[in-house]
């Protein structure tokens, strides 16, 4: 579910079900020509669906980190702990681009990117990932 379609009339019906927020990283530096931005947008969107779609009544997609690398870690990280603070219990980021170190963003709870996933198949690593998101709500 996406964070604009969360009315709010309802946000305090829904809140106890959707627990977890998906904040993506684009990962773009302005460089890029314009099919490179459609690419990696596009990439972002296919690893956010992995997400997103198995687990449409318990997750909200927040606004993405569009431009910046590793120097916006510290503020996707400083995000992760006010999106806490909020309500939310767990924090998935989600980057098609960069490769992020988990002690770079230490308040998020689960760090997806495709360093994670090389080698296997999209059908393969979407299963893998919905295994890790379960992992992660069962320990709590």
């Amino acid at each position: 579910m996406k964070f604009s379609e969360i009315e709010a009339g309802s946000w305090e019906e829904l809140r106890p079900y959707l627990d977890t927020c998906l904040i993506p990283i684009t990962g773009l530096t302005g460089n890029e020509q314009p099919y490179e931005v459609t690419e990696a947008l596009e990439k972002l969107r296919d690893m956010m669906d992995w997400i997103e779609l198995p687990f449409k009544g318990r997750v909200v997609t927040y606004p993405s980190f569009q431009y910046g690398k590793e120097n916006i870690l510290s503020q996707v990280n400083e995000v992760c702990h006010n999106v806490k603070l909020s309500g939310f219990t767990y924090i998935i980021v989600v980057s098609a681009e960069i490769g992020i170190p988990p002690e770079m963003i230490p308040n998020a709870d689960l760090i997806v990117d495709p360093s994670r996933f090389e080698g296997l198949e999209s059908h393969e690593a979407g299963a893998a990932l919905g295994r890790q998101i379960q992992q992660m709500w069962e320990k709590s």
